[in-house]
């Protein structure tokens, strides 16, 4: 996180023309002093798996060697410098790539010419990235717009392999051009209105390309959305703004529940396979599970603000998967007890895709006045639930655990 924050205020100051470029190497070298604390094996704590660095990058070609060397100097031989031996020419699976940390970045050449001048030295060598309008037989393709090049270092492009950020221009462009190891980032209103029009060419891009969604500008206040319609087409990145607490960041947390937060998981085969006519929005085919959950209890419930046991307490089971799958049913309210709360309510579901959905239970303290309270809550995916009898923890809108705080419930569900 320190690496992270002192990566942006040496943009941010150099974007307001703050700071030269000697003072900036001088902070870059405070930031190789600070890299140093950051062990590799910590990184690799809770999960094996790759790691993606994905740089947000305007400083000069001089600045990026200097990135470069600290890159290669804090992470070592984890750092993937070069293609691996078995997939020159696509995309390897996480299962290959454990350990490794890989930088996302512009990337000049290919990996071909990457592979070629390993060892060799490459202080000083930039070449530029033409950025902005572009011409073909004297037809502008885009709005006009001045052209910018961008400088890329050299030491820099070079060590990303197999996550190069390519600009998104068209599903029909990335179809005849892209390349394998080149990934998308594309903004929430972008992608949701693709989503809608669009649906099967954007699954069709995901089946080959890495896309990233990430928050629209106007986003000042850090706030998320809805991450659950873009995993619907696909998308294997979907960027949140992780220091606001919410909805989306509790569907974030419990889609990785189902492998024990290992940060990947397996996308259904509808979203696999060339062949599949998939669309979120029009389910033609499923095999629906019928969901049935019991609420019996709940058990030391956490406290509202006015540190009483005796709120008027309810529970909301929510659906979040694709458009028809997504509803919602509460409890009646248990007046005076949040310490052992007795529902014994049974409700039931229709889930067309259960691949995708996720189940969330939302305790709930009931205001009159200024609203219901949020108490806790907990979410996890559809096929991570073991029928019979089941306890269900709650977590604080900051993602802390309430422990004794749970709910028992009763859990069947056929197909």
């Amino acid at each position: 996180m320190e690496m992270k924050w002192f990566l942006s205020k040496i943009q941010d100051d150099f974007r307001g023309g703050k700071i030269n470029l000697e003072k900036t190497q001088r902070l870059l070298e405070k930031l190789d002093i600070r890299c140093s604390y950051i062990h590799v094996k910590r990184i690799f704590k809770t999960s094996d798996y790759p790691v993606v660095l994905s740089l947000e990058n305007h400083c000069s070609p001089a600045q990026q060697e200097i990135m470069a060397d600290n890159l290669q100097t804090t992470f070592g031989e984890s750092l993937l410098s070069d293609m691996l031996a078995d997939f020159p020419d696509t995309l390897p699976s996480p299962e290959a790539l454990k350990f490794k940390v890989l930088v996302k970045n512009k990337k000049i050449g290919t990996l071909k010419e990457t592979h070629e001048r390993k060892g060799s030295d490459k202080r000083g060598d930039n070449q530029d990235k033409e950025t902005g309008v572009k011409k073909l037989s004297g037809v502008t393709l885009f709005k006009k717009k001045k052209t910018r090049k961008l400088k890329i270092a050299l030491a820099l492009s070079d060590l990303v392999i197999y996550t190069k950020a390519e600009k998104f221009k068209s599903f029909q462009h990335s179809r005849l051009y892209q390349q394998f190891n080149e990934n998308n980032s594309i903004g929430e209103t972008q992608a949701r209105k693709l989503s809608k029009l669009r649906a099967h060419e954007f699954i069709f891009h995901t089946r080959k390309f890495i896309t990233r969604i990430y928050p629209k500008a106007t986003r000042a206040d850090s706030s998320n959305f809805n991450p659950q319609e873009f995993w619907n087409i696909g998308c294997q990145m979907v960027a949140l703004n992780f220091q606001t607490p919410g909805l989306p960041m509790d569907l974030q947390n419990g889609k990785f529940l189902d492998n024990g937060g290992s940060g990947y998981i397996l996308k259904p085969h509808f979203l696999r396979e060339s062949e599949s006519y998939f669309n979120p929005s029009d389910i033609k085919e499923s095999m629906p599970i019928t969901l049935t959950i019991r609420l019996i209890s709940g058990i030391q419930l956490p406290l509202t603000h006015s540190s009483s046991n005796k709120g008027d307490t309810l529970v909301i089971i929510e659906v979040f998967g694709v458009p028809n799958d997504q509803m919602k049913q509460q409890t009646r309210v248990i007046k005076k007890n949040a310490f052992s709360p007795r529902w014994n309510e049974t409700f039931t579901f229709i889930i067309h895709v259960p691949e995708l959905a996720l189940i969330r239970f939302v305790v709930e303290s009931q205001g009159l006045i200024a609203g219901n309270e949020f108490l806790g809550q907990y979410t996890l995916p559809l096929l991570c639930m073991n029928k019979g009898y089941r306890r269900v923890p709650l977590f604080s809108r900051m993602g802390e655990s309430l422990e004794p705080a749970s709910l028992f419930v009763y859990v069947w569900y056929v197909r």
